[in-house]
């Protein structure tokens, strides 16, 4: 079964498929008092968090669904202190109301609110803007975990071409837009492809008549086997939806950097005043000849070259 991209932990219960919200709302406010000073001033006083409820809804579905409701209700009639988890959260909560409609014994919809007792994560205090090629490299190696349980070959091998692709580009940052049209041209079949394998699972869900097969007659082997097929066709689905969304953020990325270069047209001179001119640092020179595969500072004839959007002083011209 394929792994979730989130888990969601409640002490030592761990929800799983369906059961995982699709959101948690999480913050809260600060406390405050407001003084009212004489000819309109306002005076402050900041007087601690106070963190909102966590409040999520999900669907148990499968043969143990009312066990695992039942779990969960019991943490809330226990009112003991649980440990919340998911992604980089973690906090200390009692379970303060469960709700669960019983539908089937199989199919049960719940939402559940914890209220906070203590934020156990260590504090943000500093945030670092990652570079386009951290952004890049991280929405590729999403995509690559999403689609590897798909199982699709196809899928696989147009990420590899991906792959080589983003491989032969130093910065994207730097790069020319011939060199980032080498990225996006593959990235465009692999949305197609994405798009083809989610109306192929469309129609095949689109032909289930009952849920989980679960008719009379129909023995409970038979449900259970119906019912795990639609599950994994459903997490199947909602994987290539998120690998969707993943590449189309990759292209948005690239296809910005592509727009906000230009090109300058020049006759004779050098990219020591290029560079001045177009980033007040003649030193960035090597940025331009790398875009424009050039390895001489001076320009012979006319020439249109390509202009980054971000300067490189980093070196590494092409040998000659």
């Amino acid at each position: 079964m394929a792994q979730p991209d989130t888990t969601v932990n409640l002490g030592q219960f761990q929800f799983a498929l369906f059961e995982i919200p699709e959101k948690i709302k999480w913050g809260g406010s600060q406390r405050t008092a407001v003084h009212e000073l004489v000819g309109g001033q306002r005076v402050i006083d900041a007087m601690g968090r106070s963190d909102r409820a966590l409040e999520w809804s999900g669907l148990f579905m499968g043969l143990n669904a009312t066990e695992r409701a039942r779990f969960l209700d019991t943490l809330r009639a226990q009112g003991a202190a649980q440990t919340l988890t998911f992604g980089q959260f973690s906090y200390s909560v009692i379970v303060k109301e469960f709700d669960a409609d019983y539908e089937r014994f199989y199919q049960i919809p719940y939402r559940i609110s914890c209220e906070v007792i203590a934020d156990l994560a260590n504090p943000v205090t500093t945030v670092a803007v990652p570079s386009i090629d951290t952004d890049i490299l991280t929405d590729y190696g999403s995509a690559v975990a999403l689609a590897g349980p798909i199982g699709d070959s196809s899928l696989t091998s147009l990420l590899v071409t991906v792959a080589n692709a983003i491989a032969l580009i130093g910065s994207f940052a730097t790069a020319a837009k011939s060199a980032i049209a080498t990225v996006q041209q593959p990235l465009a079949s692999v949305q197609s492809r994405v798009q083809a394998l989610i109306g192929i699972g469309g129609l095949t869900l689109s032909g289930v008549s009952t849920f989980g097969g679960v008719l009379p007659g129909v023995s409970g082997a038979q449900s259970a086997l119906s019912l795990s097929s639609q599950a994994v066709n459903l997490t199947q689905l909602n994987s290539l939806y998120q690998l969707g969304s993943v590449i189309g953020r990759m292209s948005a990325n690239l296809g910005a950097i592509s727009s906000s270069q230009n090109t300058v047209t020049t006759a004779g001179g050098n990219l020591f005043g290029i560079a001045e001119q177009q980033y007040g640092d003649a030193t960035a020179w090597t940025g331009i000849a790398k875009a424009n595969n050039l390895t001489d500072p001076f320009v012979q004839g006319v020439k249109t070259l390509s202009i980054p959007a971000l300067p490189d002083t980093a070196g590494g011209v092409l040998n000659a």
